[in-house]
């Protein structure tokens, strides 16, 4: 090893190693113990103080040079997290998925050098319907990320499921708290199925040039 990381020593992350894995065979991954269950009720609870507060807004349709609001096809709330005044919790989240990042530059020379990240709720009665996550006019989104902040009560009968659609199959995905899932963005189209339960999330991208 030589160039940037010479003299720095190198050690594998094995669950790391399975992320990379997962995505090299399959293009997603889905992971249970990525956060603590600490952490997921510490995000859990400052997402849902600051929709307390009145901070969300109705998502949209598009990047921001082509955004339009359209109920027939998703109807989460958002709120973007800025990695700049983040409070305490969300800089927990932060610094794992630094980590997750640099890891994957490092060893799989990635490129990726952004990443945005939002709050979502999904009420009752919403939905997402299928899509890919990258734009006409932007296809910067490398990995999509989604960790789920929903109680620990959560049944699958609550609805929220999300479906991946592989090349010869369907991946159902249920929402349980702490359940990661990462997945090619500009590959694998997905959709949230119908909401019977508010469906609590952190949803992402990392992003390359």
């Amino acid at each position: 090893m030589s160039g940037l990381f010479e003299g720095i020593p190198f050690v594998e992350n094995p669950l790391y190693e399975r992320i990379i894995l997962d995505i090299a065979t399959q293009k997603y991954s889905i992971i249970d113990d990525f956060f603590k269950d600490e952490d997921v009720l510490a995000l859990r609870t400052s997402l849902l103080k600051k929709y307390e507060d009145d901070a969300f807004k109705k998502s949209a349709i598009g990047n921001k040079t082509n955004e339009v609001v359209k109920k027939a096809i998703r109807g989460d709330i958002i709120l973007w997290m800025d990695e700049r005044f983040c409070n305490v919790e969300e800089q927990l989240f932060f610094n794992k998925i630094n980590d997750l990042k640099d890891y994957l530059n490092r060893t799989c020379f990635l490129g990726i050098n952004q990443k945005e990240f939002h709050y979502a709720i999904y009420p009752k009665g919403t939905f997402y319907k299928r899509h890919l996550d990258t734009f006409m006019n932007d296809d910067r989104r490398r990995l999509s990320f989604v960790c789920y902040l929903n109680s620990e009560d959560w049944e699958p009968k609550n609805g929220g499921e999300l479906v991946l659609y592989l090349e010869h199959e369907a991946k159902t995905v249920y929402p349980f708290p702490g359940k990661v899932v990462i997945f090619e963005s500009n590959v694998l189209e997905h959709e949230v199925k119908p909401v019977n339960t508010p469906r609590l999330s952190i949803t992402g991208w990392l992003k390359t040039r």
